[in-house]
């Protein structure tokens, strides 16, 4: 078993949502420990309550710093924040659980900072439980945006065959056209460039989708926003030796990507990269924070407070969620 295995914190998220239990199921699976060492940040009890609904006989053991996990298959080390009662109720918004997820979170970027931890993979929050708990924010990305310090990020979507990374995101069609320029464009080439370079892509090859159909087909379409906001952002990508290609219509892309064209695709707003990789299968679908300095990966779905203490939910986001964490973390010294 290598020893540079790359050490990934997983953040229990709400505590009063599936969190927990997905997160036991995966740990069972051994092999994820072949090729990471990973250990949770939440609260040990209710790691233990989950084990009561999942029953996967796993131990849980309560570290205070992560020179004290283990990392051995049957046990799940557990950074333990003790903030929440072992009867908090499941299903249920409550600003405790908000707050707690909150400083999972904070808990883990310190961690990061301080180079104890590779990467950081997230159990899904409750926005209303995060707001109830005094944190405003939209969500896990903009906190750790905010905590981080850092100006520039972007969404990045994963699955099996396809990686896409988007200019813009969750703002209405006529905003993104509006907020989409040359060097926010150029900023998202970039962020694909550096991302997998430093998962071990020598040259990755990025292609970037135009805004109109057949990427405005030399004016025919649209207003000209192809040559005014893309086309000068892939030049100076291309100029700084970046292996870039587009503005491509955006209809055969993903297609050509899948087939292997391509390891990343640029798109320019939500639905335009969200698509192709829902199609792909969404339990497959993982969700990247990229342009932090820390690798964040998350599951691509909510708290399902609906399903919360079934033993149902599905764990297989958080697996893929955490085998990207281990793709793309920075590669430790042996």
């Amino acid at each position: 078993m290598s020893m540079n295995r790359p050490i990934i914190g997983i953040t229990m998220g709400d505590g009063a949502g599936v969190g927990p239990e997905i997160i036991m199921k995966s740990l069972k699976d051994a092999q994820i420990y072949d090729t990471c060492r990973p250990f949770v940040i939440g609260d040990a009890k209710l790691l233990e309550r989950a084990d009561q609904f999942v029953h996967t006989g796993l131990r849980v053991r309560r570290i205070a710093s992560v020179e004290e996990a283990q990392f051995v298959h049957g046990t799940v080390d557990c950074y333990d924040l003790d903030l929440l009662p072992a009867d908090l109720p499941i299903g249920q918004v409550s600003k405790e659980a908000g707050h707690a997820a909150f400083m999972y979170l904070k808990q883990a970027i310190e961690l990061a900072n301080a180079g104890a931890i590779d990467a950081i993979c997230t159990a899904p929050l409750n926005k209303e439980a995060l707001h109830k708990g005094g944190h405003i924010y939209p969500g896990h990305t903009e906190i750790l945006a905010d905590l981080t310090g850092t100006e520039d990020f972007s969404m990045m979507l994963s699955a099996p065959k396809l990686k896409v990374i988007h200019v813009t995101t969750h703002v209405g069609i006529l905003d993104a056209v509006r907020m989409i320029n040359p060097d926010r464009v150029y900023k998202v080439i970039r962020m694909a460039h550096e991302t997998l370079q430093k998962a071990g892509y020598e040259a990755p090859k990025i292609a970037v989708c135009g805004i109109n159909p057949h990427a405005g087909e030399n004016g025919l379409f649209g207003y000209g926003e192809e040559d005014e906001k893309v086309v000068p952002a892939v030049k100076k990508a291309q100029e700084e030796g970046i292996q870039v290609v587009g503005p491509l219509p955006a209809d055969t892309l993903f297609f050509r990507a899948t087939r292997g064209d391509f390891d990343i695709v640029v798109a320019m707003y939500h639905d335009q990269g969200h698509g192709p990789i829902k199609v792909l299968g969404l339990e497959a679908g993982v969700n990247i924070t990229v342009g932090l300095p820390i690798i964040r990966t998350s599951v691509d779905h909510g708290t399902a407070f609906d399903i919360a203490g079934k033993g149902i939910a599905d764990e297989q986001s958080l697996k893929e969620a955490l085998k990207q964490a281990i793709e793309l973390a920075p590669r430790r010294e042996q």
